[in-house]
């Protein structure tokens, strides 16, 4: 039996008990008043059985620490994430706003306001769902603004969607060391890179609205972790005007990702991108490229397992329109002159395994052009690629997850 556990403030339940329903009193600061918040939703949160919902009311509420929760079957749930807004703005301890390590775990329709790091991590579990939720950095892009928003890494079998997350200053949706993903039907906007998957396998990312950000869908496969990732499918998206200076924090991973692109694939393979809106990303609506074009390097080095060009990618039935004409990187702008001033839809650095006969960058976009800008000699042969028309073999399968992720409480925001 599902037990509920509703978090009501001391004044609204005085206004119930007389009668009369006020609502939420506020400070001259706009947050709820209710001195005992902080510490019976962390309370509910320790003290949480499986099968537990644990309801947040409407209100906006400050908290002073990072919340945790690790038991098994628990959903958090707010009145609607421009409702129930946990603000992190005066948070004077804890690495996130929030950290889970609980399988089987669900949160849906609240916000998480200005962390002093990630927003949300989950950490090494099964089965997560993350429902409209949004998570923002108020202030505006920032280096300074915790590195992820929605952050689930290391679980089997994900689900985010109706998310919207602003002002992360690594990726705003990332899943990273996962499997089994999907991400949809969710805004990122303003961040370094809007959604990432990285060294992630099988995973399905559509109906998703990436703007403003420096790049808006990143697919990577990075060295050094334990897991490497493969087969993502990126379609119907709508990726528009990723332009925004990137302002990583210098040294990140992140920090490479040219301002105004649009999808990139790094060092990833089985990668399909299909039937998505891309338009108007300054330096390529498209971007593939292989771990030596990031300029990013490790004190370790490079594991020998570790696989860096992109192999397999296909990228079919898109609508491209503008972008191009203004590359984010300076090393990019003499190469639109082989493309009549601006690059071309689709930005390939021409990096290849020696060991491979055929790499299989495949494009059947209309009249979409590749730019194989030949990395290995520095641009010194880069070209219009015209033996790209070929396509994989067999196409990715759709993602599944358990039933039980998917059915909807039906709360909206």
């Amino acid at each position: 039996m599902t037990k509920r556990i509703a978090l009501i403030g001391c004044a609204a339940a005085l206004a119930l008990v007389a009668g009369c329903d006020t609502g939420p009193k506020t400070d001259a600061e706009g947050f709820t008043i209710d001195p005992d918040f902080e510490k019976n939703l962390q309370a509910k949160l320790l003290d949480a059985k499986p099968g537990a919902v644990i309801e947040i009311p409407a209100g906006k509420y400050a908290l002073s620490r990072s919340l945790s929760l690790t038991a098994d079957g628990v959903t958090v749930r707010g009145a609607g994430m421009d409702k129930t807004i946990l603000s992190f703005a005066k948070q004077t301890s804890g690495a996130e706003g929030m950290l889970v390590t609980g399988n089987d775990f669900t949160i849906e329709d609240l916000a998480f306001e200005d962390s002093k790091g990630d927003a949300l991590k989950v950490n090494g579990v099964k089965n997560t769902v993350i429902r409209r939720v949004r998570a923002e950095w108020t202030g505006g892009p920032k280096t300074s603004n915790g590195a992820y928003g929605l952050y689930p890494v290391q679980v089997d079998n994900v689900l985010v969607e109706g998310a919207v997350v602003k002002g992360a200053s690594d990726a705003g949706i990332y899943v990273g060391q996962s499997n089994n993903i999907i991400v949809r039907d969710s805004r990122a906007e303003g961040n370094v890179a809007g959604i990432e998957i990285e060294n992630s396998n099988n995973a399905d990312v559509y109906g998703n609205t990436a703007t403003g950000n420096a790049g808006g869908i990143l697919v990577f496969n990075m060295p050094n972790l334990p897991v490497p990732g493969a087969k993502t499918r990126v379609f119907r998206n709508t990726v528009v005007a990723n332009n925004h200076a990137n302002f990583g924090a210098k040294g990140s991973a992140v920090s490479s990702v040219p301002a105004g692109s649009g999808v990139i694939v790094n060092s990833n393979d089985e990668v399909e991108i299909f039937d998505n809106d891309i338009k108007d990303n300054k330096t390529a609506n498209v971007i593939i490229s292989s771990y030596y074009s990031t300029g990013f390097d490790t004190k370790d080095g490079i594991a020998a397992a570790y696989d860096p060009f992109p192999e397999k990618i296909y990228v079919t039935g898109n609508r491209f329109s503008g972008g191009g004409d203004d590359p984010g990187s300076a090393a990019f702008k003499p190469l639109a002159a082989l493309n009549g001033g601006r690059l071309p839809d689709v930005l390939w650095d021409g990096f290849t395994n020696p060991k491979v006969k055929d790499p299989q960058i495949c494009v059947q976009n209309g009249e979409a052009k590749v730019l194989n800008a030949d990395g290995p000699s520095k641009f010194a042969k880069a070209r219009i690629d015209a033996g790209r028309n070929c396509a994989p073999p067999a196409r990715l399968p759709a993602i599944t997850l358990p039933e039980a992720m998917t059915r909807d409480s039906g709360k909206k925001s």
